[in-house]
């Protein structure tokens, strides 16, 4: 049986180029976002009760800050990365996964993004390729929203 456009929309896993972000509602462009991740620590123990229900219990506690990597194209004249590493405030940023329509289906939210390190490319000579800068952030209070 034939799907319908709608369903194949749902079927199919969205392409992972088509991507927007943003700090503190400010659009940015990267071409790039790796590390972002959700995980929790994790306590294990033993009780009186571990012969029967099992040896160790894992129990939730608190988000943990992970490493975010974006990388971006250099262009003269752009300072938001610079800036935002000599502030030391940390700030809100979403990255918005959109379908073909270029509406947002899945936005991961960073409740606390601090940059940590802005590191220069390697430059070379014989090289014609692209120049981009990379920035390191801490990230806690991650969450992932279906929109």
């Amino acid at each position: 049986m034939a799907q319908t456009p709608a369903q194949q929309r749902n079927s199919f896993p969205l392409a992972a180029y088509n991507f927007r972000v943003s700090i503190d509602g400010a659009s940015m462009r990267f071409v790039k976002v790796s590390g972002l991740h959700r995980q929790h620590q994790t306590a294990s123990y033993r009780h009186g009760l571990s012969f029967m229900e099992g040896e160790q219990i894992t129990k939730f506690r608190v988000d943990r800050y992970e490493t975010v990597t974006l990388e971006q194209g250099t262009v003269v004249g752009s300072l938001f990365l610079q800036r935002w590493l000599e502030q030391r405030t940390p700030a809100v940023m979403e990255l918005s996964l959109c379908d073909a329509t270029g509406a947002p289906a899945v936005v991961w939210r960073i409740a606390k993004a601090l940059p940590v390190k802005l590191s220069a490319p390697a430059f070379d000579a014989r090289s014609n390729e692209a120049v981009i800068d990379t920035l390191e952030l801490k990230a806690a209070g991650i969450s992932v929203e279906h929109v």
